[in-house]
């Protein structure tokens, strides 16, 4: 683990700049400004970006507005000209960027094309997937993208286990195609993607573990992490609600209803050092944001640039919310930034 670290930083290093180091202190230092002011202020660009290239999706996930068609915002395919001309603005200090929110990225048809585009401009990129497109066409392209880290949703060991939450999904599909990266990897001679597999522990898979630690060991992925799942409707339970109190977002009761277990801290680093693209334009807050309520903006129109956005009345105020009560604002409710459960 510790050696995969060390190759992770590395990798995050040759992405780094003066420019980006200097945009990224006036960020981190305008934050903790703010906190100890208990009002916004705010300099410099954002360091990550979260893209959504679409939000189409095979599966059918029972927490997941993709998975459940319970978008109120149209599905659709992110266009190539606005995301390179959002490269072309944000480049000289972006340095981390995750191709994905909702949706399955590998369903855009040119998402490879844009991944290539982000790492020709020296931003580490990032993807989420569901492992069900790797042919071995797929599998080439996507290492010789760049593309800098690949996760793959693996959630369950066998089909019975796996298909409880990936509701319409093959894990043979998953593994076969995951062997199909590494394999192209060590053809191509490529140290990228790192390949990363995450398991969303939910009561019906909490079982396999262990197992899904071992099988990350035998099929040679770089790094296996374990993250507890968003419920919607959690106050009088559900069955995806695991037992294991470590992988859980929620306590339960004495009178059996269960509550959120984290602090809900009067502020929020993300708000100070990402934001979230939607594949039509807007610009939410952050990926808690699923359906996109809160709009900051939109790139809809040409001449609007992103930081025009950024450094917005919209954004400040919303910034300022924060500071004045993460309680009374409805995404913050389910945020994982006050937990610390994930290994």
């Amino acid at each position: 683990m510790f050696n995969q670290k060390i190759v992770e930083t590395k990798l995050l290093i040759r992405k780094i700049s003066i420019l980006k180091l200097w945009n990224a202190f006036l960020v981190l230092i305008t934050f903790y400004l703010s906190k100890w002011l208990k009002r916004p202020i705010h300099l410099g660009n954002p360091i990550s970006l979260s893209i959504e290239p679409t939000t189409s999706c095979n599966l059918r996930c029972p927490e997941c507005p993709s998975g459940l068609r319970s978008f109120t915002r149209p599905t659709g395919m992110l266009s190539v000209g606005m995301f390179e001309k959002l490269i072309n603005e944000l480049k000289d200090t972006l340095i981390y960027l995750t191709f994905y929110f909702q949706g399955e990225p590998f369903l855009h048809p040119k998402f490879l094309q844009m991944v290539k585009v982000a790492h020709q401009a020296g931003i580490y990129t990032s993807t989420s997937t569901n492992a069900h497109y790797f042919s071995d066409k797929m599998a080439r392209e996507t290492v010789e993208s760049g593309l800098d880290q690949l996760i793959v949703s693996l959630d369950g060991t066998t089909q019975e286990v796996y298909e409880q939450y990936r509701i319409g999904g093959n894990i043979n599909k998953v593994l076969e195609g995951t062997k199909r990266v590494i394999e192209w990897k060590k053809k191509l001679k490529s140290d990228t993607p790192r390949i990363v597999f995450q398991f969303l522990v939910v009561k019906p898979n909490e079982h396999q573990i262990e197992e899904a630690n071992q099988l990350a060991d035998e099929m040679g992925v770089d790094k296996i992490v374990f993250k507890t799942a968003q419920i919607y409707d959690y106050e009088n339970g559900s069955p995806l609600i695991p037992s294991i109190q470590k992988y859980s977002r929620y306590k339960q009761n004495t009178d059996g209803t269960f509550s959120f277990k984290g602090s809900l801290e009067r502020s929020c680093w993300r708000m100070w050092h990402s934001a979230v693209l939607t594949w039509d334009g807007k610009v939410a807050p952050c990926c808690f944001d699923k359906d996109a309520e809160h709009v900051l903006g939109s790139l809809k129109n040409d001449y609007i640039r992103f930081l025009d956005i950024w450094n917005a009345p919209s954004y400040t105020n919303f910034r300022k919310q924060l500071l004045e009560g993460r309680e009374n604002i409805d995404i913050c409710k389910n945020c994982t930034e006050g937990i610390k459960i994930f290994e």
